[in-house]
């Protein structure tokens, strides 16, 4: 071997020597369990400086806040803060505890290092040698900040990252606050009190939190078996679903099994319960919905409680919200609802979009300005198919001057989405798509709520029947709520003959109603009773894999 190969081994390894992270103790024994105050914040800074060129992880791979920890640890000169000559300090039980029934709070106990801590703290409790083991505690010493730390920004701001409709300012605390807020906990003893502290305070996700722990309390401990996926009206397939009924509460079968009616009652039953339309039939979505186990409804819980985090920690003293899965619209007013109607949303196709804005009128006798989409999508080609659709629809051509144009002298096969000098405009009437009445409120995607001359819709359990404008069924009532602090015109009566004797009139209101339109597929009901609704756009889904569970 030639001197130069020797060197050239020397100079790789010690170049991979040096590209090596140097992994923190994982274990130091002090003689006298008093040493442990002195030898633990060294620990402390060492498991600091790894986690500094390891991306802020540490052995469980679980991203640390780095930062906020090497800022509050700097503070505290790397002193324990969680335990006390071997001994964890009432605090860090409380952390503990918080940790591990993270899911109360629709978190996921994962995030804030529940395997490592319960395998560190059982350790330290149960061996006498472990209770002398510096390097021990300083990583429990650092997970427990970290879960805390962690778990305040959650509990506040939200798991999942920050949406276009987010209406916090902010999207994270300061390593300072955290500092903070952490040094207030620990010195009041008061980790649980400080953390609650930081969640909404919207009654809407207190009660859903509190349904959260009825629901399991439910339905925890119960034995399920799962239906198979393809659907087979036999004796042998209904005695499944029975069984499943039975195991699930839904049915008592107690000296009844020759009754033919059992079935289908517990199947209402249950259909009911989850908010299902209660046929009776054990279809594709009752089937779906029997085989979830009770960990996935909680994760659905937990994915609603995110989104409340999304809200600001007050809101408006009124204001208007349409939940779309569950085809929704209230009015609140002073903390009170006011104005309840059914609505009907966007398709999977085409979403109605969260957003966040401002009504500011609304007019009577609409015309519908029909959107290009839509143009090129579905009514061009019918019009190339029979020119007596645009008649069939109550549709006029206008120019780019505003002129109505006569439909047959145009050549409909030359237009295009790369040529269409025309709009097309549905006139007003009973027969216009948009009803009687339009709400206008500035947003970038052009909808709006409105009536619709096809009420009978409002009837149907499925409402994601529109292009993505919200269709609202009790549109008089908004509109008279809208105008009732209008009382020197006499606005109400104003509005009420206008709407009898079909006048096109546009109603301004200074005091601008917010408006917030939102995706909540789990709400609780005053008696903690969750209702859950279907997630017709897969946003559940997404958040899901957002959020790790």
């Amino acid at each position: 071997m030639s001197y130069k190969y020797i060197i050239c081994l020397a100079a790789l390894w010690v170049l991979a020597a040096c590209g090596r992270k140097k992994t923190p103790k994982q274990q130091e024994i002090v003689r006298n369990i008093r040493q442990l105050h002195e030898v633990i914040p060294e620990n402390i800074a060492e498991r600091l400086a790894y986690m500094a060129d390891n991306n802020g992880m540490m052995e469980d791979s679980i991203p640390m806040l780095a930062t906020a920890l090497r800022y509050f640890y700097q503070q505290e000169d790397n002193t324990p803060q969680w335990s006390d000559n071997g001994t964890a300090t009432a605090s860090a039980d409380s952390m503990l505890h918080l940790v591990l029934h993270a899911m109360d709070a629709g978190l996921l106990p994962a995030c804030y290092h529940a395997g490592a801590l319960t395998a560190a703290m059982q350790q330290v409790r149960t061996d006498s040698t472990s209770r002398k083991d510096a390097a021990l505690w300083a990583k429990v010493d650092v997970m427990m900040t970290d879960a805390f730390m962690k778990m305040a920004s959650h509990l506040h701001f939200g798991a999942a990252p920050r949406d276009s409709v987010t209406l916090r300012r902010d999207s994270a605390f300061t390593d300072t606050t955290l500092a903070n807020l952490l040094q207030q906990a620990l010195q009041q003893k008061s980790i649980a009190a400080v953390l609650g502290s930081l969640e909404p305070a919207h009654e809407g996700y207190a009660a859903l939190k509190q349904g959260l722990l009825a629901f399991r309390e439910r339905y925890k401990g119960l034995t399920r078996d799962t239906l198979p996926d393809v659907y087979t009206d036999t004796a042998a397939y209904r005695q499944q679903v029975l069984n499943r009924l039975v195991q699930a509460a839904f049915v008592d079968t107690t000296g009844r099994y020759g009754d033919t009616t059992l079935l289908k009652q517990g199947v209402k039953a249950f259909q009911q319960a989850f908010n299902l339309y209660p046929d009776g039939i054990a279809g594709k979505k009752t089937r779906e919905f029997l085989n979830r186990s009770l960990y996935d409804w909680e994760v659905q819980v937990a994915l609603n409680l995110d989104r409340w985090r999304k809200l600001p920690d007050t809101l408006p003293d009124r204001y208007l919200i349409v939940n779309i899965p569950a085809y929704d619209l209230q009015v609140v007013d002073s903390g009170a609802v006011v104005l309840h109607s059914r609505v009907i949303v966007g398709t999977p196709r085409n979403r109605t979009p969260l957003l966040n804005s401002r009504m500011t009128n609304f007019v009577m006798f609409p015309y519908w300005r029909v959107p290009y989409s839509i143009v090129f999508r579905e009514m061009l080609p019918a019009i190339r198919r029979n020119i007596n659709y645009l008649a069939e629809k109550n549709l006029e051509v206008i120019d780019r001057h505003g002129n109505a144009v006569d439909p047959y002298t145009i050549d409909w096969t030359k237009l295009g989405r790369g040529h269409f000098p025309y709009v097309l405009r549905q006139m007003d009437g009973e027969d216009n798509s948009l009803g009687i009445m339009k709400f206008n409120f500035m947003n970038r995607y052009s909808v709006y709520l409105h009536d619709t001359n096809n009420r009978s819709l409002f009837r149907n359990s499925y409402r994601a029947l529109s292009h993505g404008c919200v269709r609202v069924q009790q549109w008089d009532s908004l509109a008279m709520y809208l105008v009732k602090d209008d009382t020197l015109r006499h606005m109400r009566d104003s509005v009420r003959t206008w709407l009898a004797f079909q006048e096109k009139k546009q109603v301004n209101f200074t005091r601008r109603l917010p408006i917030y339109i939102r995706y909540f597929t789990t709400v609780a009901k005053d008696d903690n009773r969750l209702v859950f609704y279907e997630d017709i756009y897969g946003e559940d889904e997404a958040l899901r894999k957002q959020m790790g569970f």
